[in-house]
């Protein structure tokens, strides 16, 4: 009896240590947010003078009221611009990528080590900017077009797709691809009705990693990107940026309003705009991790 609770003691300490362990992981996660919004509702001034703190010194919207009343119209815009590339975007990545990685994972495809020694390369070395810039622009033709923002280096990640075939091989067992094919499935019924439902963990955290890239993604929009009707919300808020410092820039010896533009609060305004919905929709994509996990397979 002794020996049992000492056991019990032993367990609850370990307890306590871990909650311990994941509140102050939880603090250093959750503050960092906290300060950018502190200071997104903090009157300009008192940034410069007192810097950053997690409670206003002196509240104030400007930075939200300036963002949404000179720039509201192309806020709203490259909202639904985004909004529409990530979408699209991710349900292009989650059906290539899987079905590319899926033969690299059968153990009967005899040329899966030479494709894999591709993908992998490509993971190593790539032709460049101006190779690419060249090739998307002169041979794909699609600068100022929504598939500027898709295409280039997002749609296809060879990081992604060895985590789908590492993910295959090891938890869908080859018993399952032959009883299928006993059964007289054909290829295409065992990957859509095996293959993807075992898969689920890693299509939702690979889906999620690939919305996450498109939402924050500006560089796609600053190399093949003119029309400012086709600005992303990133590259809308790098603009942003730019022309407040310019502003500043050339009116700080005049005194002008420019110059006294709430820069700072403003940078930190459109963070918190650009990171909101992110933070929103994240509860949902954590439903499909839990329904994922409850998959299983056949093991040896």
């Amino acid at each position: 009896m002794e020996t049992t609770g000492v056991k019990g003691t032993g367990d609850k300490q370990f307890q306590v240590l871990i909650n311990v362990i994941l509140i102050i992981l939880t603090l250093l996660a959750v503050l960092p947010f906290l300060l950018l919004l502190s200071s997104s509702l903090t009157d300009d001034t008192v940034l410069m003078k007192f810097g950053y703190s997690f409670i206003p010194r002196k509240f104030s919207t400007y930075a939200y009221q300036y963002l949404f009343t000179t720039n509201g119209a192309n806020v709203i815009r490259s909202y639904g611009i985004t909004m529409l590339v990530t979408v699209i975007g991710t349900v292009i990545s989650l059906i290539l990528a899987p079905m590319l990685a899926y033969p690299l994972a059968r153990r009967d495809y005899k040329r899966a080590k030479l494709f894999t020694f591709l993908v992998f390369f490509t993971m190593l070395f790539n032709g460049g900017i101006v190779p690419s810039y060249i090739m998307w622009t002169q041979t794909f033709h699609i600068k100022n077009t929504i598939w500027a923002l898709i295409l280039p280096t997002l749609v296809m990640n060879g990081f992604y797709v060895i985590l789908y075939k590492n993910n295959f091989a090891t938890n869908i067992h080859p018993a399952l691809i032959e009883a299928a094919k006993i059964d007289g499935a054909s290829e295409w019924t065992i990957y859509f009705k095996i293959v993807l439902p075992l898969s689920l963990p890693i299509l939702a955290t690979v889906g999620l990693m690939v919305a996450l890239g498109y939402w924050n993604d500006w560089t796609n929009g600053l190399y093949y990107i003119t029309e400012q009707r086709l600005y992303s919300l990133q590259l809308l808020l790098k603009s942003i940026i730019d022309n407040i410092r310019n502003l500043a820039s050339l009116s700080v010896n005049t005194g002008s309003a420019a110059a006294q533009m709430p820069s700072n609060s403003i940078r930190m305004a459109m963070a918190v705009i650009g990171v909101i919905p992110i933070m929103a929709l994240y509860p949902f994509f954590q439903r499909v991790f839990v329904a994922g996990i409850s998959l299983g397979g056949v093991k040896e």
